[in-house]
Order: C-alpha cells, then structure tokens, then sequence
C-alpha cells in the first residue's frame, strides 16, 4: 500500500500552525545559514590596522635590484636604481617614448613629482599596479639595449613604463605607476602610508589606480 500524503488542509487548526511555524523555522534558519558568509563578506577589514604605516627594510637591496611590499593591500615596488639607470631616465630619447614624462597627471604626491619621481634619485617607489586593468608589471632590466633599456611590462596587455613608473606611449595604460605616500627614514627604512613632516598627500586623491 502507498501512504497517502498528509492532507495539511484538512488538519486541525491547531497542527496547521506547528506545520507552518516549522516549515516557516527551517526556511529562516537556512537563508541565515546561507546570508552569514555573505554578510561576513562585506565586512571591512580593520580600518585602523588597514592604514597604518608600513616599514621597509631596504639595507640588503643592492643597486639593480627590485624587491615588493605590500602596503594596504596593494603591491609597493621599491627599486634601488644604479648611476645608469637614473641616467637614462632624464635621456631625451627615453623621454619621447613616454606619455606623461613630466607627471602632469595627479598619480604622485607633489614631493614626487620631478624627473625620478621619488624622494630621492636612488630609490623610486611605486604602487605595482597597471593603471589599465589593474594587472601587476613585472621587472625587465634588461628589455633592450636602447634608451628603453630596464622596465616594468604588464603581462596582461602590453603596457610598459620606465623605471621611475612613467608610462609608455602606444600602450593600454592611460597614467603612470602612482606613487604612495612614503617618507625614507634612517638610512634603510622606507615608511609606507607616511608623509614627509610637513607635507600632505590622500593618496585617494590620484587619478586613477
């Protein structure tokens, strides 16, 4: 014999409530189930760890090399530049390759906004993401053996820009590597998220990351 499914219209009033009111609970309790990752997902992180300054040790970096840090979530390039490099930076043939050589576009603090576009000629310090789709760059330092030589080429679409995070003419990517704020101190420290005393950068204010 088949069970006949129960008839929940013909029930007592009394065990149609406890139906819906069960049925009603399980419903409840696995939507709240399904909702608390999701919630959790749109939590922010701890704003006041989140924007805290980072240091850097930059003692073992030697000339020529590159290494990465990530400040706020985002990945930071610190390159010790040598003599050569920062030579061919301010090189007129380099400089006619590039979009923005002067850095006009607010992608810098205005500390930075000189012809190495950092704090000091020696180490340049850039926000390590392509202004195009937001793509990491590599570092190529040996690209070619022209004015161009030493770079930062996006593996997604081409783009490229020197090292001092100036961007290629011809490319995808419409600004420079922005700079963060940052202030060097001592002689082999780098604080992230820090301003230099007496100047003042948001790095919310750039135009685009």
């Amino acid at each position: 014999m088949t069970e006949e499914p129960a008839d929940t219209e013909n029930q007592p009033p009394g065990r149609r409530s406890f139906l819906g009111l069960v049925t009603t609970a399980g419903v409840a309790t696995g939507a709240a189930a399904c909702a608390i990752p999701f919630v959790e997902s749109l939590q922010p992180p701890d704003s006041m760890a989140a924007h805290l300054p980072v240091d850097v040790d930059i003692s073992h970096l030697a000339p020529g090399q590159q290494m990465t840090a990530a400040w706020q979530g985002k990945p930071v390039f610190i390159i010790h530049r040598t003599p050569e490099d920062l030579s061919r930076l301010q090189d007129a043939a380099l400089i006619a390759l590039l979009r923005d050589p002067e850095s006009e576009a607010h992608q810098q603090p205005d500390y930075t906004r000189n012809w190495h576009r950092s704090l000091v000629p020696e180490y340049g310090v850039y926000v390590g993401i392509c202004t195009h789709l937001g793509c990491v760059p590599t570092y190529v330092k040996e690209s070619t053996s022209g004015p161009a030589e030493g770079l930062y080429g996006c593996p997604c679409h081409g783009s490229r820009f020197d090292l001092a995070g100036r961007v290629f003419k011809g490319v995808p990517a419409p600004y420079n590597l922005p700079v963060p704020p940052y202030v060097i101190s001592g002689a082999s420290t780098i604080r992230l998220g820090e301003n230099p005393a007496g100047k003042t950068f948001d790095f919310g204010s750039i135009v685009q990351i």
